[in-house]
């Protein structure tokens, strides 16, 4: 504002000299701002391998393929959270360096990307690109590409036959990562030419410790309860406890965090735009400790699994909601009137 009383010249050299304080030597705005902006989940990703949290059968296989620059398809399959991109990634930067790491790996997304002509234009022309450049600071760099293809369940058939017919052709210059929730639903042709990882869901100490460890380097106050009830509702699912940690740091301000602010924002009520899913965990984790007997618990529960199946199909979720709270009620009336 005093920038304005004192006219529009004394304006100018100010808004000047401001730019030129708050860039870097080449003139970019100050690494600090920008290393503020980032989400926690991209701020405190595994920078390598070594940092990768639960996963020592990955790691260390990894590790050994890195120690020979040499590196065979891959497969990284299991819930979400547990490190299967921030994995390969890590992998690709030690493999690389930061010169050659944009020239050398394509990242696509194929749950937005998963049709014929993205493998036919996108990724076949990447593969076919000569792998040239040497790193700087002397290391070996292997002859390949790395191309990586996360939610690579989402991709149509025809986009996975073509994929096959890619990585025989182009095995000599490029390595394929495939990255999905749900092996079952890449093509057996695909699988074969693939070593498969599976990332299992990271243990409660494992994330205790890491959130702990960001609340450290962010200067937040906490309760022992509110790390227990982020670890509790994360179910395994790492990006998940960071995300809500980030909100409820933004939510409380200088206040400590506590379990009602971690359960306030992992929610339980739809119409607050809260996720279906998550309302059925919290219900399950209710069921099964109520006074129910074993066959209305087993009806239940079926009901839920029925509920899950078809919000992962992409049903409607106040339907599915409704369809298992009308099964609870009426198990739960059948326990009264008994």
């Amino acid at each position: 504002m005093q920038a304005f009383l004192k006219g529009a010249q004394s304006s100018r050299a100010q808004q000047k000299q401001e730019r030129i304080g708050s860039a870097g030597p080449a003139g970019h705005p100050s690494a600090d701002k920008k290393h503020k902006a980032l989400p926690w989940v991209e701020k405190y990703r595994p920078k390598c391998v070594d940092e990768v949290a639960f996963q020592e059968e990955v790691v260390a296989v990894l590790k050994k393929s890195l120690e020979g620059a040499d590196l065979p398809n891959l497969l990284f399959y299991g819930p979400p959270g547990t490190g299967k991109t921030s994995t390969i990634l890590a992998a690709a930067r030690e493999l690389y360096g930061p010169e050659l790491y944009r020239q050398r790996v394509l990242e696509l997304n194929a749950s937005d990307e998963r049709g014929i002509q993205v493998i036919r234009e996108k990724v076949k022309n990447f593969a076919q690109l000569t792998a040239a450049g040497t790193r700087t600071d002397g290391k070996p760099c292997p002859p390949f590409k790395i191309i990586i293809l996360d939610e690579a369940d989402s991709m149509t058939n025809a986009a996975q036959a073509a994929l096959r017919r890619t990585m025989e052709k182009e095995s000599r210059t490029t390595r394929f990562c495939l990255i999905c929730n749900y092996v079952s639903r890449i093509i057996e042709p695909l699988t074969s030419r693939c070593s498969k990882f599976r990332f299992k869901p990271l243990g409660d100490q494992v994330q205790e410790e890491r959130l702990l460890e960001i609340c450290e380097k962010e200067n937040l106050k906490y309760t022992k309860e509110g790390i227990g009830a982020l670890v509790r509702v994360s179910e395994g699912d790492l990006r998940k406890a960071i995300t809500f940690l980030q909100s409820a740091a933004r939510l409380n301000g200088d206040k400590e965090i506590t379990e009602s602010d971690v359960t306030e924002i992992a929610g339980n009520i739809i119409d607050e735009g809260y996720a279906a899913m998550q309302i059925i965990h919290q219900l399950h984790d209710t069921i099964i400790d109520e006074s129910l007997n074993d066959q209305q618990k087993s009806v239940i529960t079926e009901k839920m699994a029925e509920v899950d199946k078809c919000l992962t199909d992409g049903a409607e979720e106040y339907l599915q909601l409704l369809s298992l709270c009308s099964v609870i009620m009426q198990q739960a009336q059948t326990s009264q009137s008994n």
